[in-house]
Formats: C-alpha cells, structure tokens, sequence
C-alpha cells in the first residue's frame, strides 16, 4: 500500500477545506505534517484554526505542527519553513493550498482585492515552492502539490473575473517551469483541480445555495491528491490533474461517497470544458 507515513508535509491554508482534508488524509497513515494558515483563532462565520487541525491531525495518527502564517509575508514563509524542517527533520511534501478568491468583473474588482488575490495565490505558491526547495532536494521522493487548474487560453474563463483566473493560471505556470527546472532535482511538481465544486467556505460564500448544495465533499480532493504524493516523484512530474479523471484512473467508480448531496447532479467548477 502507498503511504505517507513519515513524511513530512508543509500544507498552506490548512486550517478548513481542502487543505485540511488532505492533512487528514495524510495523518491517517502517520505522516508529520505543518498546518500553516492565518487563523490562529476561532472565526465568526468559518469553521476550524491552526489548533483545531493539528488537534484532529494528531487524533488521527499523524504528528502535528500548528505555525500561524500570512503567506503573502516573505520572511514570515521562510522562518515557517526553517521552523518545519527544524522540528521534524526535513520536508518531504510542499501544498500549495492556500487561495483568494473574487469572482468580480474587472470595473469592480478594486486594486486592493486584485493584490490580495495575487499574494495569496501566485506570490504566496512561489515564494512557499523557494523556501521549500532545497528541503525537497534532500527527500527520497519529493512533491509540490499546487491546488490549480489545467491551462487553458480561452477568453471564456477570463471573461467575468479576468484578476482571479489571472491569479490561479499564475499559480499554474509555476506548475509548468517548476516541474521542467527541478526535473533533475527528482522534485514532482504538478496541479491538481477539481472536476466539480467543492464544498468549502469559498464556495459557500461565494456561490448561490444550490451550487453549494450540489457540490462535492472535500475528501474527494485528498484522496486525489494522495495518490499523487504517493507516487515516484522522478516519473510523475509537470501534469495538471482533475480528481475525478484520476481517481477513475486507480480504479475508483462509486463518487456518490463524496457527493454532499447523494443523487443530487454535481455543479461542474471552473476552467474545465
């Protein structure tokens, strides 16, 4: 059986959604794993912090560090980093999870919400994917896991929210240099998207009830994501993975488990035809 057991992951926005999930997932077969978000405390309105995560990680068989963390702050992922590799002896796994979203035309997306969005999703994936680098080079099986989509130059996914798609393609083109520049390091770097939406704060504050409503779990996403960083780094780098597609590729057929509602037709995300 493919196991993450002793590795150790660095996991942007961990605290909730997908992030969270792929931490438990990993926690399941005693990986040691960071849990690097901002919410050090408990929100008002969103589920989960650093502390609770790493409470459930541990619960679960893993080995957990909380470290709070704004990944738009270059010193900050740097010293987040060393802190990680310090306390269990190297990194093995980089996530880049962490994401902002706005799904706004471009006369109503302020300048402050455009920074944000490419702070938190291209800055942050590339400033997180250099700290961890030379980590990763030390590790037997090394991956950056980037959660973003297939690259496609169709005005259709501009068209809408031309700074948001601008945001995750530039979280993507890292994907696609860095899996071609660390090929020889034997460092897997790939993207992994979502067939369809999945349930998570973004969606449910961002999106109508009945898309919510026809959206898929979360754990969807882990198991997808498991398989990846399961695999042998140096044949399995510089794709763009959608999670459905790959887990019918190991053999998975029942999706219904994952659906949030059973029988209800899933809501197709974006940036997929």
């Amino acid at each position: 059986m493919a196991t993450l057991k002793d590795k150790t992951l660095f996991i942007t926005g961990a605290s909730r959604g997908i992030g969270r999930e792929i931490a438990l997932r990993a926690a399941k077969d005693g990986a040691r794993i960071a849990v690097a978000a901002k919410t050090a405390e408990p929100h008002p309105k969103l589920a989960g912090t650093i502390h609770t995560v790493a409470a459930e990680i541990e619960a679960a068989g893993g080995k957990a560090l909380a470290i709070q963390l704004d990944v738009r702050d270059e010193n900050a992922v740097r010293e987040a980093v060393e802190k990680t590799a310090s306390h269990f002896g190297g990194i093995d796994i980089l996530v880049n999870n962490a994401s902002a979203i706005s799904l706004t035309p471009t006369e109503q997306t302020p300048a402050k919400r455009f920074d944000l969005m490419f702070g938190v999703n291209v800055r942050a994936t590339f400033l997180c994917s250099q700290a961890c680098i030379p980590h990763l080079r030390k590790s037997p099986n090394a991956h950056i896991l980037t959660l973003s989509p297939p690259l496609s130059m169709k005005a259709k996914w501009f068209a809408g929210h031309v700074a948001y798609t601008t945001a995750k393609y530039g979280m993507s083109m890292c994907t696609l240099g860095m899996s071609a520049e660390f090929r020889k390091d034997g460092i897997a770097v790939n993207s992994l998207w979502p067939r369809t939406t999945i349930a998570t704060a973004a969606v449910e504050v961002h999106f109508p009830p009945e898309i919510l409503r026809a959206s898929r779990h979360a754990a969807i996403m882990s198991d997808a994501a498991h398989i990846i960083l399961t695999s042998d780094a140096r044949a399995n780098t510089g794709n763009f993975y959608v999670d459905e597609d790959l887990l019918r590729a190991n053999g998975v057929t029942d999706f219904d488990k994952y659906a949030l509602n059973p029988g209800v037709a899933p809501f197709r995300d974006l940036f997929l035809d």
